[in-house]
This record gives C-alpha cells, sequence and structure tokens, in this order.
C-alpha cells in the first residue's frame, strides 16, 4: 500500500540487474511511493540484465556506469541532477563482485588482481560516488545514501571468500564518510546488513542453498526477503529517519543476535 513517502524526491539507484535483484524491489517500492530517479549499472551488467523493462514500468531513464570509474561517476550524477530537475535526495549503492568466488578461487590462494578489482567495485566505488556527489554538491540537505551489506563483514562464514573484507571496507566507508557529510550537508549514510537473499549475486556462493536454509532456521523471524528489504531502504530514504547515520542496520530477522535456536538445536538431538 502506497503512502507517498518518497512523494517529491528524487535518487539514483545502482545495481537492478533482474526481478530478483533487491535494487529491483527498491526501485518499484520508490516509484510506488511518488519518488522519481534515475537507474544505472555496469555496462555489461546492463546487457546481461532486463533493465529496460524496469524503467519503462517505473518511468525511468537508465545511464550507464562503471562504478570504478570517476568520469563515468561524474557523468552520471550531473545527468541525474539535470534529468530529475534538482538535487538528489536518495542514492542506493547495491553493487558487489568477487572474480575469485566467480573462479572458484579459494581464499587462502587468491589472485590478487582479482581481488583489487572485487574491492573497488563492491567498496571502494561506495566512496567514489560519495566523492564525486559531494564535489558537485549534487545531494539535497537531509539526503539518505544507503549501501547492502553482510554479516561476513563482522563473521567468518568460510565460502563468502573476499567478499568479507570488501563488506568489511563498505561498512568503514559509510561510517567515516557519513561523518564528514553529515558534517558538511546534514547527508546520512548507512548500511543495511540484510539476510542471505536469492539474488543473482547471492547464488554465485559456494553452499548458498545451504546457508540460506540455515540462516532461516538461526533466525526468530525467519529470513527478510528482498521485498521487505526495500519497504527498509524506502524507511531509510524518507524523512521519518533524518537522524540515523553512520548505522550498520540489521535486517535479518534477528539472526544477528542468536546464538542458537530450538530448531537447530533439534537437529542435533538423538
Amino acid at each position: 500500500m502506497s503512502t507517498n513517502i518518497l512523494k517529491g524526491k528524487r535518487g539514483i539507484i545502482f545495481g537492478a540487474l533482474n526481478e530478483q535483484s533487491i535494487a529491483w524491489k527498491v526501485a518499484e517500492r520508490a516509484h510506488e511511493e511518488g519518488a522519481t530517479f534515475v537507474l544505472t549499472n555496469a555496462p555489461i551488467a546492463m546487457r546481461m540484465g532486463e533493465i529496460n523493462k524496469l524503467a519503462e514500468n517505473t518511468g525511468s531513464e537508465i545511464i550507464p556506469a562503471d562504478a570504478t570509474s570517476i568520469e563515468d561517476i561524474e557523468n552520471l550524477i550531473s545527468k541525474s541532477v539535470e534529468i530529475l530537475g534538482g538535487k538528489i535526495d536518495f542514492i542506493l549503492h547495491s553493487i558487489g563482485m568477487s572474480i575469485n568466488v566467480r573462479k572458484g578461487r579459494h581464499y587462502t590462494d587468491q589472485k590478487y588482481d582479482f581481488t583489487q578489482k572485487g574491492l573497488d567495485v563492491s567498496a571502494l566505488s561506495f566512496h567514489k560516488v560519495m566523492q564525486t556527489a559531494m564535489k558537485q554538491d549534487a545531494m539535497n540537505d537531509w539526503g539518505s545514501i544507503l549501501a547492502l551489506t553482510y554479516i561476513a563483514a563482522q563473521r567468518t562464514f568460510p565460502d563468502y571468500n573476499d567478499m568479507a573484507d570488501n563488506k568489511s571496507y563498505l561498512e568503514s566507508i559509510a561510517r567515516s564518510f557519513g561523518y564528514h557529510y553529515g558534517v558538511a550537508k546534514k547527508v546520512r549514510v548507512n548500511t543495511i546488513s540484510q539476510s542471505p537473499t536469492m539474488t543473482t549475486a547471492g547464488s554465485g556462493v559456494k553452499g548458498f542453498n545451504e546457508f540460506i536454509n540455515y540462516s532461516d532456521q538461526m533466525s526468530p523471524l525467519g529470513n527478510a526477503d528482498a521485498l521487505a528489504c526495500a519497504d527498509y531502504c524506502i524507511a531509510m530514504f524518507s524523512d521519518l529517519t533524518r537522524y540515523v547515520t553512520m548505522q550498520n542496520l540489521f535486517h535479518d530477522g534477528g539472526f544477528s543476535n542468536t546464538g542458537v535456536t530450538q530448531s537447530v538445536i533439534d537437529k542435533f538431538s538423538d
């Protein structure tokens, strides 16, 4: 049910690949709540995905951009302000990649060129987006910037590989840049640590199906799905959360604070 909670707000959404994507759900919900926005993804991702359908359904324009390229980001942000008719109120960073994971390389046997590329795409790009937006004075006061992360930034999940390191850096950037953007423009910066979610990126992690079932059993409320995460993002983009910043916000059905559940204990009983 729409409440027009984002009516009049303008945004940029990174990472909508297909209907499984959390960014796709965020775009649909933002549109329902009255926002206008630009969609963006890397050119190669756009060729793989279905973003044109999403743009048509939400009345949005698409600006291809490599999030590791300062030139592309500068173009994206300046054109978005032009297209949307004013400064930006919200940005969603929903991109991440590990070539080591894709190539099946163990964490103890990384190819460091792969590692550096994954870090650039998954984390450093977040800094580049915010730095560019700040230099262009592209964000409205009290704007909201979000990035999606995962609890492997704090705890060890062996098969998450170097993505855990990428997410740790991503969360640190949110805290550090969030301080400076808050002082300068009252812009708030947060990360949302989401339940494991069946997306194109998530499904590439070894043992993901087994782990998503384990996580569901370990969460008092069960796993939060992509649409629920989108709803949380909408709340964070709204004026109702103006004083929340520099936080890593767990959206995981209680998984992050649960030691063990009875359903898991029962699996080990005789």
